[in-house]
C-alpha cells in the first residue's frame, strides 16, 4: 500500500488560497466539513514537496477509509513505520519522513501513535479528518499540545474563480468585472463544495443531498450512537429550512415533540453542539458581554453552504434573503472563528458583529435591496444605532447589487454588492 500511493498521479484540484503553516515538532491537522476538499489539500502538499526536491520515497500516506487498512482499526498502528522503515531502513534516524495520513479518525487509538512518531522519529505528520471525529479540543486533550488544528472550508468565492480560471485580483476592468459578476451568479447556484463546481442542477442536488446524510448519520448519528435517529434528522431538517433565522431550545424541542419524539432539552442542546462539531451548522449568539446572556437569548443559525441549503431545504421558508445573509456568515466565518448578532437598545437588530482583537467590531447587514424606502430605513437605522452604541465609525450592507455610501454624521455605510464583498474578505483568507 506505501509503494501504491508513492506511484499514485496526485489529484491535486484547484490551489486552494488558504494560509496553513507548520510547526516543528506539532502535527498538521486539517479539519472541516466532509467533501470540502480537506485530501486534495494534502495532494497539494505533496506535490509542492515533490517541486522541492524531496524524494517519493520520503513521503508515507495513507488513507484510512481504503479497505486494505480496515484491520489497522482494532490494531496496533505501529505496524506502519514497521512496513515503512522496512522497505527503507537507511531512512531511520537520518532522514525526514514526511506522514500523510488521510481521515485517520477510522483507526482507534491514532492520537499516542502520531505522539510517538512526533516524539521518537524523524518525521513531519499532516492528518485530516471528518471534522466530528476529529476536534481540535480533543486534540489538545489526548496530543498534549502536539497538533496545530486548522479549518478548511468548501471553496471561496475567490477559489471558485480559480476553479473558473479568472482572475479577480487587483483593478477590475469592466470586462473582467462583468465577468467576474456572471460567475458570481453560478456560484450563487452551485456553492463551495468543490465537488459540484461543474455539476448540472439536478446532480448537484443530488449531490448535496448525499452529503447531508453522510454528515448527519456518520458523524453524528453512529459516532454518537444516537437512541433517536430519526429525532437528530427531523431536527436537521427543521434548522436548515430556518437558515439564517433565530431559534431557541425550548422551540426545537417543542418541535420535536409535536412530531413524536421524546427527546429531552438536553438532548437536543447536545445535537446542536454535534452539527457545529460536524462544521455543517453553526450557531450564532447575541454580542453581548455577559455569558449568560449570550446563552439565554435567542441564537441564529446558519449553514455551511448557502446552495446546499437550497437543495436540502423543503423551500417554504428559506428564502433568497436567507441564503444572502448565510452567503455572508460563511465567507465572514472563513477568516473569523467569533461572529455574533447584535440588538440595539431600541430592538433593532444588525446580522453580524465580527469583534477584532484591538480594533472596533465590524458591523454587516445583508439585504437583498434598498429600494424600498421602508427597508432602507430599517437597515440604516439598525446600523446606525449599532455604530453609536459599539463606537464604531464604519458598517457595511451586503446586496445582491447596489452599490453606494451613505453618511450618518461622523459615520458612514458601505453598500457593497456581495461580489465584492466576498473578492474584499477574502482576499487574506
Amino acid at each position: 500500500m506505501i509503494l501504491d500511493y508513492q506511484e499514485m498521479k496526485l489529484p491535486t484540484g484547484v490551489p486552494r488560497r488558504l494560509r496553513i503553516e507548520t510547526v516543528p515538532g506539532k502535527a498538521t491537522v486539517c479539519i472541516g466539513v466532509r467533501r470540502g476538499g480537506k485530501s486534495t489539500y494534502l495532494y497539494q502538499v505533496i506535490a509542492r514537496l515533490l517541486e522541492q526536491g524531496v524524494a517519493r520515497q520520503n513521503i508515507l500516506y495513507l488513507n484510512f477509509f481504503d479497505d486494505r487498512l480496515h484491520h489497522l482499526r482494532f490494531g496496533d498502528l505501529g505496524v506502519i513505520t514497521d512496513a515503512y522503515y522496512s522497505l527503507y531502513p537507511e531512512k531511520k534516524d537520518v532522514e525526514t519522513v514526511h506522514c500523510f495520513f488521510d481521515e485517520i479518525q477510522a483507526a482507534p487509538g491514532w492520537e499516542p501513535f502520531v505522539d510517538r512518531l512526533l516524539r521518537t522519529e524523524r518525521c513531519k505528520v499532516h492528518l485530516t479528518g471528518s471534522s466530528a471525529q476529529l476536534l481540535s479540543r480533543e486534540i489538545a486533550t489526548q496530543m498534549r499540545g502536539r497538533a496545530l488544528s486548522w479549518e478548511i472550508f468548501p471553496f471561496s468565492f475567490r477559489e471558485y474563480l480559480d476553479y473558473r480560471g479568472i482572475d479577480g485580483d487587483g483593478d477590475l476592468s469592466t470586462k473582467r468585472r462583468l465577468t467576474i459578476v456572471k460567475a458570481f451568479d453560478e456560484y450563487w447556484e452551485r456553492g463551495g463544495f468543490p465537488e459540484v463546481a461543474g455539476s448540472s442542477r439536478d446532480l448537484r442536488i443530488r449531490i448535496h443531498q448525499e452529503y447531508f446524510n453522510a454528515v448527519l448519520f456518520r458523524d453524528l448519528v453512529e459516532r454518537h450512537d444516537v437512541a433517536h435517529p430519526r429525532a437528530v434528522s427531523d431536527l436537521a431538517h427543521r434548522l436548515v429550512d430556518n437558515a439564517a433565522s433565530l431559534y431557541t431550545v425550548n422551540s426545537l424541542t417543542g418541535y420535536l415533540k409535536s412530531l413524536g419524539h421524546k427527546v429531552p432539552k438536553a438532548a437536543v442542546s447536545e445535537y446542536l453542539e454535534w452539527f457545529e462539531d460536524a462544521y455543517f451548522l453553526f450557531t450564532v449568539r447575541i454580542f453581548d458581554a455577559s455569558a449568560a446572556r449570550r446563552n439565554a437569548n435567542p441564537k441564529k443559525v446558519y449553514c455551511i453552504d448557502h446552495a446546499l441549503v437550497t437543495s436540502v431545504a423543503s423551500g417554504i421558508l428559506v428564502n433568497s434573503g436567507h441564503l444572502l445573509e448565510n452567503l455572508v456568515f460563511a465567507a465572514l466565518r472563513r477568516r473569523y472563528p467569533e461572529i455574533h448578532y447584535h440588538r440595539t437598545r431600541t430592538g433593532r437588530e444588525v446580522d453580524f458583529v465580527v469583534p477584532r482583537r484591538g480594533r472596533r467590531p465590524l458591523l454587516v447587514q445583508a439585504c437583498e435591496s434598498l429600494a424600498d424606502p421602508r427597508t432602507r430605513k430599517r437597515e440604516t437605522a439598525a446600523l446606525a444605532a449599532a455604530m453609536a452604541e459599539l463606537e464604531c465609525g464604519t458598517a457595511t450592507i451586503v446586496t445582491r447589487n447596489e452599490r453606494e455610501r451613505i453618511e450618518i454624521g461622523a459615520a458612514a455605510i458601505d453598500v457593497v454588492p456581495a461580489w465584492r464583498f466576498l473578492l474584499d474578505t477574502e482576499v487574506n483568507c
